[in-house]
């Protein structure tokens, strides 16, 4: 089941919520129970075939980390139980994600004639990763004990589940745990409504309306460098208001039910490094990634050299993360080196003088972006050879077919740019705070409070106009 589909908003959101805050006046623990099975339903609607397999890693994870918890470990050492825990997610994770890309390779090598398909179960990275880092902090001792629906439920909340964020234990399961999100908070409800309508008219009218111009670049014709470079930026900016609108629609649905999601998203085309842009694009797979990939590594604690091959191995694993192909390795191993770039400048660059400033500043922002750009080419190609085809396309300037057609598309992609470099983005219109738990705070005087029930009402009804047959976030596959 989609957000941005008829089902999910009239039918789904409004019976879950309905029944959610029902249940609320029974006592603390049937909402959760609820809400856990809705979620599962939700899961159900599109993967029934891997509810089992979701469940059977709910429970093994439920089960480990209830031993590191207790401690009560006598004939195996907690670290034997961590590793094994720890290998059996990454086993699952590998088996389903990864095997048709080894036997694949393995045939290419060896000529074997072993192929292996099996179909992805949509959000095993996700769920996986969540609960890797519990049992990894439970190891650590930093777990308090959870009641299973509460767990059950963490794994398994339908807004996170899909495409993320990578949620952390000690953020939601005491939210799940009070009492006071199982009230209806209207405040919170309008909120969330805004933030979805927001997010729904970001990934339908603004995702959805820039994808045939991705064609130019992607599809089977050949194209000229002007087209080439129309068909990556709009990519760019597809993959970007597609993320942004999911991640806002998250944060919103999850408000209606008065819970607070970690911001995943926080306007990465505005970075001005790459170390930047990182700590604003898929925010909680960078945190996951340093706290229980680069730190366990030794991260910069042992020098300069091996400081720059963990990140490449981060970043290598963090690419390969994405998806089972080369392209996905070589796209991490890009954001590898230009993170080794990026740390070697700031430690042994010159110093800039202050009338330059702006000037540097404007240059790092442009160089940030284009390497971004070329990143992104080897993110959406199908194969590597694909990805150089279109790469080398958009280096050769003497291939030029601008015509009207190319103008109109260059203007297109103009706007796309101005609305992500300058636009506020969702959290700093609506306040949105997940530390602190507020939102809306600026939605106190009433004519303001108008004005936006009234232009987040247009903006969700154009978000719900501009609804497709079948239109996936692009996050989904991963």
């Amino acid at each position: 089941m989609l957000f941005n589909s008829y089902p999910f908003i009239f039918l789904f959101l409004p019976v879950v919520l309905l029944g959610y805050f029902a249940l609320g006046r029974a006592g603390n623990l049937a909402p959760v129970i609820w809400l856990a099975l809705a979620s599962l339903a939700f899961y159900s609607v599109s993967n029934w075939q891997f509810v089992l397999l979701l469940l059977a890693s709910v429970a093994f994870n439920y089960l480990i980390g209830l031993l590191l918890i207790t401690r009560r470990l006598r004939a195996l050492p907690r670290r034997a139980v961590l590793a094994a825990g720890v290998s059996c997610d990454l086993l699952g994770l590998g088996i389903f994600k990864y095997a048709g890309f080894v036997a694949a390779n393995l045939d290419a090598l060896l000529s074997t004639g072993f192929t292996v398909n099996l179909l992805l179960p949509v959000g095993i990275s996700f769920y996986t990763f969540t609960q890797i880092a519990f049992l990894v902090d439970a190891y650590r001792g930093k777990v308090a004990h959870y009641a299973w629906p509460h767990y059950a439920l963490f794994v398994t909340y339908f807004p996170h589940l899909i495409a993320g964020p990578i949620l952390h234990h000690q953020d939601m399961i005491p939210q799940f745990e009070a009492a006071s999100s199982k009230r209806p908070n209207p405040h919170l409800i309008l909120c969330g409504l805004i933030i979805f309508g927001v997010g729904l008219f970001k990934k339908t009218a603004l995702a959805d309306g820039i994808q045939p111009l991705v064609s130019l670049a992607f599809g089977p014709v050949t194209p000229s460098f002007d087209q080439a470079w129309i068909g990556a930026l709009a990519y760019t900016f597809q993959l970007y208001f597609d993320f942004s609108g999911y991640s806002d629609m998250a944060i919103g649905i999850s408000l209606m039910f008065g819970i607070f999601l970690p911001i995943n998203f926080n306007s990465p085309y505005k970075a001005r490094n790459i170390i930047d842009f990182w700590r604003r694009w898929h925010m909680t797979l960078s945190q996951f990634l340093r706290d229980y990939l680069y730190i366990p590594l030794g991260g910069n604690r042992h020098g300069p050299t091996l400081r720059y091959v963990n990140l490449m191995v981060t970043m290598g694993l963090g690419g390969l993360w994405h998806g089972a192909a080369w392209t996905f390795v070589i796209w991490g191993a890009l954001h590898g080196i230009y993170l080794c770039i990026n740390h070697l400048w700031a430690n042994h660059g010159p110093a800039i003088a202050p009338r330059f400033k702006r000037l540097a500043d404007t240059a790092a922002f442009t160089l940030t972006f284009l390497a971004v750009v070329v990143a992104w080419v080897f993110f959406r190609a199908d194969s590597m050879t694909s990805a150089l085809f279109v790469l080398s396309k958009m280096a050769d300037p003497t291939q030029v077919a601008f015509g009207s057609a190319e103008t109109i598309d260059a203007v297109f992609i103009m706007v796309y740019a101005a609305i992500a470099w300058f636009a506020p983005n969702t959290q700093e219109i609506m306040g949105y705070d997940h530390a602190n738990r507020t939102v809306g705070e600026g939605l106190a005087s009433r004519p303001k409070r108008t004005a936006f029930i009234y232009a987040s009402a247009a903006v969700l009804a154009f978000g719900i106009l501009g609804i497709q047959q079948h239109s996936e976030f692009i996050y989904f596959r991963f």
